[in-house]
């Protein structure tokens, strides 16, 4: 955690919010919620990509065992084709705060945009490297997330999505243009959405 950085709340009920996969070409955007226990430390809290696979693992299950409270939400490809991703992105985040069963005093989100909602709070940059709910907010977001990923593996073979998560590697790219877009592809996206038109204009 990075020292010397203190929110403005210092309260017990407070929120710590991120999201994964606003990057990637194919799969929804996931968000988490999550309100830690201050008298049940968890030990090693950091941003998600910052740690091993195995080591996210076993933190989840401790995040979700200790925290006080804890939801994960999304938004999906339909919902990130039609709105954007940024606008999915924050819808998904108020549903992560709105699912939590206790709702917070407080939210610290993750990035540089408070979205819209009834919750007083505070944007945070790196927030993830700054804040410990939020680190455990993108921990359990993220290992949600892989494991659909590396589920959508075995529906649609031959993109790779165990491999990099959607994102938009050489090897997917090469998949997307030998088998065209699969159906957890985001239309909206660049090269997906010039792929779909040019196969539009081979097929009139």
């Amino acid at each position: 955690m990075t020292a010397n950085f203190v929110l403005s709340y210092q309260g017990d009920l407070l929120a710590g919010v991120d999201e994964v996969g606003r990057g990637p070409l194919a799969g929804d955007v996931v968000t988490a919620a999550v309100i830690l226990d201050p008298d049940n430390v968890i030990e090693g809290l950091a941003d998600s990509k910052k740690l091993t696979d195995r080591r996210r693992q076993q933190l989840a299950v401790e995040i979700k065992e200790k925290s006080l409270f804890w939801y994960i939400a999304r938004a999906s490809v339909a919902e990130i084709d039609r709105y954007n991703i940024l606008q999915a992105t924050m819808m998904a985040m108020v549903r992560a705060m709105d699912g939590l069963e206790c709702k917070p005093e407080y939210v610290a989100v993750d990035g540089n945009r408070m979205p819209a909602c009834r919750y007083n709070g505070e944007a945070v940059v790196k927030g993830d490297d700054k804040v410990p709910a939020i680190s455990a907010a993108s921990i359990i977001a993220k290992v949600c997330r892989d494991a659909e990923m590396c589920a959508f593996d075995e529906q649609y073979p031959g993109y790779g999505f165990a491999s990099h998560k959607g994102y938009g590697t050489k090897q997917h790219m090469q998949a997307i243009e030998h088998l065209g877009p699969s159906p957890i592809h985001r239309h909206s996206f660049e090269p997906v959405k010039s792929m779909l038109a040019a196969r539009q204009l081979t097929m009139t």
